[in-house]
């Protein structure tokens, strides 16, 4: 069954270049980002994770915690770390799972029951494991994303996602398209024009169904 948007993510103990974590307990009271990729010393995901690396405050700054998760081992992964610096210009403080028995994969839907990891294995043989999961303190799917692998991840608009997600849990708001922090934002529908003015004093009617303001603070 594939994970769908407020399902609780699945929990599990693991191996990483930092030691052992269970899942659940890394997250916390955080917000997490799961980012994954086929395998290491591979070209695009080198680049994708430094600039993960080079994000360190802007996720920081936003409560969340960021690990990868790859199929090969932790010894790899922190030989790898040294490329992913490398290119990064600075160093690169988050985890990446060992998933060499593709217990996490297969658990997110990132690969079928059956697929397994064949001797001499590249990276087409996991091509599927490029997938993006911001996941709530409360420990359920936020948003999902999954690309192909000739695409570099837009690790920009993961962030501004971030912030869409986490504006729109403090605030009982929605976010309009292209959004960005500041921007005006979108009055739910479930809120009558009374209600609406109580909690959000002025706003903009531009459709009977689309109303738009500007959060105080």
């Amino acid at each position: 069954m594939a994970l769908r948007i407020n399902d609780t993510v699945p929990d599990f103990t693991a191996e990483t270049d930092h030691g052992t974590i269970k899942f659940h307990d890394f997250i916390g009271d955080s917000w997490a980002i799961l980012f994954s990729h086929p395998k290491d010393f591979t070209p695009v995901c080198t680049t994708e994770f430094g600039a993960v690396a080079r994000l360190k405050d802007e996720w920081e700054k936003r409560g969340t915690k960021v690990i990868g998760v790859s199929v090969d081992s932790a010894e790899e992964h922190k030989k790898w770390k040294g490329d992913i610096e490398k290119v990064a210009g600075t160093t690169a403080g988050f985890p990446i799972i060992a998933d060499e028995g593709l217990e996490v994969s297969k658990a997110f839907d990132m690969l079928p029951a059956e697929a397994y990891m064949p001797d001499g294995r590249t990276p087409n043989d996991s091509a599927t494991v490029r997938a993006v999961f911001i996941i709530g303190p409360d420990k359920k799917l936020k948003l999902s994303m999954t690309y192909p692998m000739n695409v570099g991840r837009n690790f920009a608009e993961v962030l501004r996602a971030l912030d869409g997600l986490q504006t729109a849990a403090k605030a009982g708001v929605a976010t309009p398209a292209d959004w960005q922090v500041g921007q005006d934002v979108v009055i739910p529908t479930a809120l009558n024009d009374a209600d609406a003015k109580e909690k959000f004093g002025d706003f903009e009617t531009v459709l009977p169904y689309l109303r738009m303001t500007k959060l105080k603070g």
